[in-house]
């Protein structure tokens, strides 16, 4: 598969995916999916995806490598109630902050489980927990907030929580002009359009080509994907790319 890193520079973003039940096999990953769209729709790309266990030092040091790589980190898991909701005791150590209940987020949790008929006991207390100078992220769906320290906005893991949290976050957040593409099917090996592509790569170096082989009925072939900020180029693109291999499936 050929490299298709945009040429146009956009503001960047990575993720951080936290537990060990995702390396495990016992759950999969959605949040990833549904960040890369909605970053795509709002001109940030997502560069990088990274999944660590449940192990402080492990946290820290992808938390620290991320967040000074990219403009924006966003984690999901492990903020939850129980011992192995670490991330937020993690994320303070990265940053060398203090952490511990605080109030605002205190009487959030507090509102909601007076409205539900629950306790808030010392183990749902736990999420009240947020490193000093962070910002609370509004959580709709359950009520305890995630929280935002630098460029780093720290999420739960439950998918539903997870969409709301990335909804509440992008509005505040600059984005570039969203990313657009268009592909093409060619039914030739990619050794055979490996050269022609990359030619029209040079030619158009403000836009990324990738190539992504299959087999569709016993035929192998490749798709090419064109991406770019500029509609027009994208289009221009595309023609050249029909041209090239006129025998191509839209």
């Amino acid at each position: 598969m050929t490299d298709d890193r945009p040429a146009t520079a956009l503001p960047t973003a990575a993720m951080l995916v936290i537990g060990d039940e995702i390396l495990s096999g016992r759950t999969r990953d959605a949040n990833m999916h549904h960040l890369a769209g909605e970053l795509t729709k709002h001109g940030i790309a997502l560069r990088e995806v990274r999944v660590v266990p449940d192990e402080p030092a492990a946290i820290v040091a992808a938390v620290r490598a991320l967040a000074g790589a990219y403009d924006t980190v966003f984690t999901s898991g492990g903020i939850g109630p129980t011992h192995d909701d670490i991330t937020a005791d993690a994320i303070a150590e990265a940053f060398g902050r203090a952490i511990g209940v605080r109030e605002d987020a205190r009487a959030v949790l507090a509102a909601h489980y007076e409205r539900t008929g629950l306790e808030l006991n010392e183990a749902r207390l736990r999420m009240a927990r947020i490193p000093d100078g962070a910002t609370l992220i509004d959580n709709p769906v359950s009520a305890a907030p995630g929280f935002t320290l630098e460029n780093v906005h720290v999420m739960a893991g439950v998918p539903a929580i997870f969409e709301a949290m990335v909804a509440s976050v992008l509005p505040t957040l600059t984005g570039g002009r969203p990313l657009l593409s268009q592909s093409l099917r060619v039914e030739r090996g990619e050794g055979d359009i490996a050269g022609p592509l990359g030619e029209l790569a040079a030619e158009f170096p403000d836009l990324s080509f990738g190539s992504y082989p299959s087999q569709r009925g016993g035929v192998f072939g490749a798709t090419v994907v064109v991406r770019g900020v500029d509609g027009q180029r994208v289009d221009a693109a595309m023609q050249r790319l029909a041209a090239l291999f006129p025998e191509a499936l839209a």
